[in-house]
């Protein structure tokens, strides 16, 4: 009789232990997992490993040198924050593993769980405007439409031809913001004006929307951008007498302000071209802006100052010594800043941006319809 106790206690505690591991494992195979894979787009707020320091962003090229990645992973991963990203959080929330960068695949080979196509230093214009324009002022000659490219290429390679929808049907399409470096690197040349970036970019993105609802998207959730006033470069950049009422440069949120406006305006119009797809817009504006107005209330102490950077005390920002250059360095505490290194965000900021995305009311529809859609067609 005691033996047989022994053993049903056995078995209990092995059965409570699966289902422990089963609910408590970001990465639990489970039947519950409503996507099987996320395929990513966008530019350094988004790319998990697409650059490097010998092809990023030459403001930024030092992405491949400690301290970058120090907080979670312990060591660089060509990411542009001390850890994880917002896709990162994503990716950990559905149960998924993270998403490896499509230039890292082997030809021959695929992810089972997704691809990363984002590019730190893209453009959802076309490089070939910026050349033609003299605007060269960074070495990323990708734009949003070479990710679509890839992403097609990627797809033949798993045998899928022109028709493949049976590929999106348990598939997540997340693409980060994608716009910013087209505003950033016309920033100093008058004859460009921020109008002709908006309706160009715009254009561009929607013709990129298009190329994945043609293919057979169905989930597809789109940043828009974050209040880019807010971030240290352009604080360092501008005049002081250009501020908003939280601190932040006005001319350029309202610029960021005003492409989301229009951004938002194209997602109607595909909604109404593409009802069978479910076409979410997750609000990076407000969500930036909601932080930077109660930064306590998330538990941070450094609104503008960069974590890791040199240069004078008010920032620790100089752009032509930025993060990972020998003479920078980081702070201690990187939960308690905003910004990482002037231009993206730390880990603890990205957690933050992720959860008002995921579980709070700035993605339009909200993320959990997105998931009632899912679930009910299976």
């Amino acid at each position: 009789m005691s033996s047989f106790f022994t053993c049903s206690s056995l078995q209990l505690t092995l059965i409570i232990i699966t289902i422990m591991v089963s609910i408590f494992s970001p990465y639990a195979e489970t039947e519950q997992r409503l996507f099987k894979k996320i395929y990513a787009f966008g530019d350094s707020f988004t790319d998990t490993g697409n650059t490097r320091s010998m092809s990023g962003p030459k403001g930024f090229a030092h992405v491949s040198n400690p301290p970058y990645g120090i907080t979670f992973f312990h060591r660089p991963t060509n990411r542009y924050s001390d850890g994880r990203l917002v896709i990162d959080f994503v990716a950990q929330a559905l149960s998924l593993s993270f998403l490896p960068p499509y230039l890292n695949i082997k030809a021959t080979n695929g992810s089972s769980y997704g691809v990363n196509f984002a590019v730190a230093g893209s453009t959802a214009i076309n490089h070939a405007f910026f050349v033609k324009n003299n605007l060269t002022l960074d070495i990323t000659p990708q734009s949003i439409q070479t990710q679509l490219i890839w992403f097609n290429k990627y797809l033949e390679r798993q045998g899928c031809g022109t028709e493949c929808k049976s590929e999106f049907d348990d598939a997540l399409i997340w693409v980060g913001e994608i716009g910013v470096n087209d505003y950033a690197y016309t920033s100093f040349e008058s004859s460009v004006s921020s109008d002709t970036i908006r309706k160009l970019s715009i254009y561009s993105f929607t013709h990129f929307m298009q190329g994945l609802l043609d293919k057979g998207a169905k989930y597809v959730v789109v940043q828009g951008l974050p209040a880019t006033g807010c971030l240290t470069l352009a604080l360092a950049m501008s005049p002081d007498y250009d501020r908003d009422e939280i601190g932040c440069v006005k001319s350029v949120n309202n610029q960021s302000y005003t492409h989301n406006v229009a951004l938002q305006s194209a997602l109607d119009d595909l909604r109404r071209q593409y009802p069978q797809a479910v076409i979410v817009y997750a609000d990076y504006w407000n969500a930036y802006r909601m932080v930077v107005e109660n930064p306590d209330k998330y538990g941070f102490k450094e609104v503008f100052k960069v974590c890791c950077g040199t240069g004078e005390q008010s920032y620790n920002f100089n752009v032509f010594d930025t993060c990972g250059t020998p003479s920078s360095s980081s702070c201690q505490n990187p939960f308690q800043y905003i910004n990482w290194d002037g231009v993206h965000l730390t880990e603890a900021m990205y957690k933050v941006v992720a959860d008002m995305f995921l579980n709070g009311n700035l993605s339009h529809p909200p993320f959990n319809y997105l998931l009632e859609r899912k679930q009910h067609q299976g």
